[in-house]
């Protein structure tokens, strides 16, 4: 299929048309765009599910506080497509805030109690504004299959959750974490950091590696080896929001170590927040 670029609902409904008359098995990759090698990672993936990728490319309002970081985002939508579509995406649905949510829009998705926990604690309303929007966007799209991050672990397993809920017909992949050379979780607000900042965050994902290990090993208690790690990323300059042992099926909180487990963490280092996370196995 020749790329297809569109911020409009019905030529986007046009181009999914046609690849579904030709038979052809739809994923559908949904990213805020500042593309980068973790987004292109996923459209890889979802092109060994599928015949035809799509991407969404949108920077939700509901998903931002009204303290945090909407205006200033990083939006780059011309770079965007031109990665995208290099890496094998054949159609980009890019649209405005008022084309999903316009004017007399009341309803929402609520995240249910997951949504109030990790993150969620710290983002009041931040995943029911992901649920809304996600669900809007894969109703719209109807992929036979969706390929989100693991870095947003939590997100991914809401989303599942609301799929299920909602008996919305699409499977829900998710892909494995791409990591700069030095260790740090590839983010587009990786851009805020300073140099000196930039050269202290690859010890969040050193300091989980090392916690993950103490845990499995068992040398020492979960509680005690997270609040070493806490102590440790408070020295290196670190404000920890939280640090954490979960199930990675249901992210049930555990007090000691049983497969499947992760271990997920969400740190501010100056004014940016950084999210990482490891299974553990």
């Amino acid at each position: 299929m020749q790329l297809t670029v569109t911020k409009d609902m019905e030529a986007f409904h046009r181009a999914l048309l046609t690849s579904a008359k030709e038979g052809r098995r739809l994923a559908l990759v949904p990213t805020m765009g500042a593309l980068h090698a973790g987004h292109l990672s996923l459209v890889e993936h979802a092109r060994t599910l599928a015949d035809t990728v799509a991407m969404t490319i949108f920077v939700n309002p509901k998903q931002f506080g009204p303290n945090e970081d909407f205006a200033k985002y990083p939006r780059a939508l011309e770079n965007d497509i031109k990665m995208a579509e290099k890496a094998g995406v054949e159609i980009i649905y890019a649209p405005d805030a008022e084309d999903i949510y316009p004017e007399g829009y009341s309803t929402s998705v609520s995240a249910g109690p997951l949504s109030t926990q990790l993150c969620g604690k710290f983002r009041p309303g931040h995943f029911d504004g992901v649920a809304t929007v996600v669900s809007k966007l894969l109703l719209r799209a109807m992929p036979h299959v969706a390929v989100f991050g693991e870095k947003d672990y939590q997100q991914l397993c809401i989303i599942r959750r609301v799929v299920e809920d909602l008996d919305i017909a699409v499977d829900i992949v998710g892909a494995p974490i791409i990591r700069e050379a030095d260790g740090l979780a590839m983010s587009s607000r990786n851009t805020y950091l300073s140099a000196g900042e930039r050269g202290v965050a690859p010890r969040l994902y050193d300091t989980l590696v090392n916690t993950g290990r103490e845990i499995i090993m068992g040398n020492v208690t979960t509680k005690a080896a997270i609040a070493d790690a806490i102590k440790l990323l408070t020295a290196l300059g670190f404000k920890v929001d939280y640090l954490e042992l979960r199930d990675s099926d249901t992210l049930e909180p555990m007090d000691g170590f049983e497969p499947p487990a992760r271990l997920l963490a969400a740190v501010w280092l100056g004014k940016t927040r950084l999210i990482d996370n490891i299974p553990l196995e």
